[in-house]
């Protein structure tokens, strides 16, 4: 299998050498520390599950699912006995009775400091919105992955999920959120900006908090200043006046919550290769604030370890040179050698936060993770 893995230093270059050596389908990633490369930056945290900063290949197998029927593709073995594989395989897995410790680097006193903090900085001007995440870890975590992911997606499906794994590096992701897609020449991001939870057992009160977020004014104001990044990164590399938002203040209900999804579109610019699309817009809006340079320097200054894969992207490109990549969020990161468990989450601090509705919304967030791992016992 053809592949490649690097960190950021000529990252984005030797992407785009190896895509035009392979017009093949390629999946692969772009982890968060990618900016370093982007925005001439650093890295100082520590990173415990490791990986690469960008990391493609060429698959043996493609398997394409839709309502009508699945295709699959494979030069190497006879399609009929990939299907009959497929049909036959199954997830079983025996737990034992020791439960997975999760531990926090943020205390709550100091997440809520620093999210004080962080208004301040956007009092003095130096920003205007910033995500600011904190991650909750495991150390000796036995894990199944597979079983694992398998249980999540049961407990929260999301249209942007993915199963992945780079060696011993696992990806467990539940994610909502497209960062970018092409289709012909047509690009399109849609970000998430506004959490509100879900009530299952009252539909009265759940569709008054789907209004309650609707109406927010503070939620409606982090969602324009994301959409109002995401139009300029696309104006980069799109035609003039072709870049538009199609849908502003769209909510869209998941298992756990309702999310504030807009979307902007624009169509690329001829020469324009598609690994410059991801390099002009990375990392997405969303996950970043803005102006987008400087509060990726407040995000390494306060938080307390690297993102690495979470908050980067996970997708494909086709042979027709499409491609479609999420954002990697509700996400469980493992690395199997050394046993270290994490999954991060976050929210758009504006100057108008409140610190401890900040702190919720991150457990809300997780809610999904924590009750899955809660189940999930070690061996």
């Amino acid at each position: 299998m053809e592949k490649i893995a690097v960190n950021a230093g000529e990252a984005f270059k030797c992407l785009k050498a190896f895509s035009d050596q392979h017009r093949d389908w390629l999946f692969g990633h772009f982890s968060f520390d990618l900016k370093n490369e982007i925005e001439s930056l650093s890295s100082k945290h520590p990173d415990h599950v490791g990986f690469p900063d960008l990391s493609f290949f060429v698959p043996e197998i493609v398997v394409e699912l839709n309502d009508e029927k699945i295709i699959i593709n494979s030069c190497q073995q006879d399609h009929a006995l990939i299907l009959e594989d497929i049909l036959r395989s199954s997830i079983e897995f025996t737990p034992s009775a020791k439960p997975t410790k999760i531990l926090e680097r943020f205390s709550k006193d100091e997440y809520l400091q620093t999210v004080e903090t962080l208004r301040k900085h956007i009092l003095l001007g130096d920003c205007y919105e910033i995500n600011f995440c904190q991650e909750f870890y495991a150390e000796e975590a036995g894990l199944d992955p597979l079983f694992l992911y398998q249980s999540l997606s049961d407990a929260s499906p999301m249209p942007f999920g993915a199963f992945y794994k780079s060696g011993n590096r696992y990806l467990l992701c539940a994610s909502p959120e497209r960062y970018l897609k092409k289709e012909g020449r047509t690009l399109r991001s849609e970000p998430i900006k506004g959490t509100e939870p879900r009530d299952l057992l009252n539909a009265e009160l759940d569709i008054k908090h789907r209004e309650k977020l609707f109406q927010s004014s503070k939620d409606r104001s982090e969602n324009i200043m994301v959409v109002d990044l995401v139009r300029n990164d696309l104006s980069k590399i799109c035609e003039e006046g072709t870049v538009k938002v199609d849908e502003l203040y769209g909510i869209y209900s998941f298992p756990q919550v309702h999310q504030m999804i807009s979307s902007v579109s624009g169509q690329i610019a001829a020469g324009i290769h598609w690994v410059d699309a991801i390099e002009a817009t990375f990392p997405m809006g969303s996950m970043t604030g803005a102006p987008k340079k400087k509060v990726l320097e407040l995000i390494e200054r306060y938080e307390k370890t690297k993102r690495g894969l979470f908050s980067g992207a996970v997708g494909y490109l086709n042979p027709d040179g499409d491609f479609d990549f999420n954002v990697v969020i509700r996400s469980i990161l493992y690395n199997r050698d050394n046993r270290y468990l994490s999954y991060q989450v976050g929210s758009g601090i504006t100057f108008y936060s409140d610190a401890e509705k900040e702190y919720e919304e991150c457990l809300l967030k997780a809610s999904a993770i924590r009750n899955v791992l809660g189940k999930h016992q070690s061996f």
